[in-house]
């Protein structure tokens, strides 16, 4: 045998092997995720109401956060009910479930006292959803995201990625946007942050929805006209990842503002996978003296995500980077704030499939009190987590640093 075809084939062999290794950790980690879900039943804690706050931006706007579903929820409720115009819902997942039900009640009521109501959801992400759930009647217009829209194109990244924005826009006077889908344990058991704006800044989310729709080849019907006017007030910006135009400044946006970065960086992330760059970037960052933390779930409801983020503990760790672990519950918000003045809000987790792959939607708001306000989410939410310490983490079980060195390749498919 030539030393060439013994090469390949012990690196075919050593490929297998890595494959079958990921193979049985995955396994053995979702099974014992489910078997803790078992032991542990419905028993979740209810997360404490939090009352939303409200914040006057310079471009004659108002931002309203949300982080606590049930307040966000019955807020969307009531504006689809005052609706008298046009309803445009777009949802990664919207679950079959009393919350769900209560949404689609209220959407058919609408269309059917003569508002114009659009729906967007994302097929796949609702697979374990019954269809005829899914299914509304006339006139309320409904665009699924298909499960497949590859076709042939199997390496076209124009057609790879989700539908993972979650907007909701009425009339031209307000909007939401933000890391919740719709369902009822969102409402009570995440912790997750949601976005409303009234005022001039409508026009970008609206915008949002109104691209899509209109672009999109499976859509019926008429096109969908702009209500609102658009405006160049640079307060509230928003960044759309668009696969099929090739477009990703939701990563470009990070990547600025964390390069402007003097005094203090603070990150929620429901899932944490930075790429190289951006993990570089944080790194600069602690360097030159800012303060970097990072707040993560301490178990998200995706454990193999969790275990790829491990892989970077230990660099940013060392690095001077904090990490916070956020206990008791999921927290899937997706935001930023830096310098006390800059803040993000939207749909884009800090991995591939977000900042490279998925069609998602952030705000980018220059706002000294909605930064402000913000902070004070970040350092409430600190108080309920664990601050992982560096020695702490450099005594993890062998079989721990085992399974993250096989997990690591995965890190750039997610």
């Amino acid at each position: 045998m030539s030393p060439r075809l013994s090469t390949r084939r012990l690196l075919r062999h050593g490929l297998l092997a890595m494959i079958a290794a990921q193979a049985a950790v995955i396994g053995s980690l979702m099974t014992a995720t489910k078997v803790r879900k078992l032991v542990r039943g419905r028993n979740v804690p209810l997360l404490q109401p939090t009352p939303p706050v409200s914040h006057r931006i310079g471009d004659g706007s108002t931002a309203t956060t949300y982080t606590y579903g049930e307040v966000l929820f019955e807020e969307m409720l009531g504006a689809i009910a005052g609706a008298k115009r046009r309803i445009l819902l777009e949802t990664y997942i919207i679950k079959n479930d009393e919350m769900g039900r209560r949404f689609k009640a209220a959407l058919i009521e609408a269309a059917r006292r003569g508002v114009d109501v659009h729906v967007i959801f994302d097929r796949f992400a609702n697979l374990v959803v019954r269809p005829s759930f899914l299914a509304f009647p006339s006139p309320v217009s409904v665009l699924p995201y298909p499960v497949f829209t590859m076709g042939w194109q199997f390496l076209n990244p124009r057609r790879l990625g989700r539908d993972h924005r979650k907007i909701l826009v009425i009339d031209d006077t307000a909007a939401f946007v933000g890391g919740y889908n719709i369902g009822s344990d969102y409402a009570t058991e995440w912790r997750d942050t949601h976005l409303k704006i009234e005022g001039p800044a409508v026009w970008d989310l609206d915008n949002a929805f109104i691209d899509f729709w209109n672009t999109h080849p499976k859509r019926r019907g008429a096109s969908l006209e702009q209500l609102g006017r658009a405006g160049w007030s640079p307060q509230i910006r928003a960044h759309r990842n668009v696969p099929r135009q090739l477009m990703y400044p939701i990563r470009g946006m990070y990547l600025e503002a964390i390069d402007r970065a003097q005094r203090s960086i603070d990150i929620t992330a429901a899932y944490f996978i930075p790429d190289h760059d951006i993990l570089s970037g944080l790194l600069e960052a602690r360097r030159r003296g800012v303060r970097v933390r990072i707040l993560v779930p301490k178990v998200s409801n995706h454990v193999v995500t969790d275990w790829l983020s491990r892989g970077f503990y230990g660099r940013l760790l060392r690095g001077g980077v904090e990490i916070h672990r956020y206990t008791g519950h999921m927290v899937h918000a997706k935001t930023a704030t830096i310098d006390g003045e800059w803040t993000t809000i939207g749909t884009a987790n800090i991995d591939r499939l977000s900042l490279l792959g998925n069609y998602e939607i952030n705000l980018e708001i220059l706002d000294r009190g909605l930064a402000a306000g913000m902070q004070a989410v970040f350092d409430d939410d600190c108080d309920k987590s664990e601050r992982l310490e560096l020695d702490e983490w450099m005594r993890r079980p062998m079989v721990a640093r085992v399974y993250e060195w096989i997990l690591k390749p995965l890190g750039p498919l997610l």
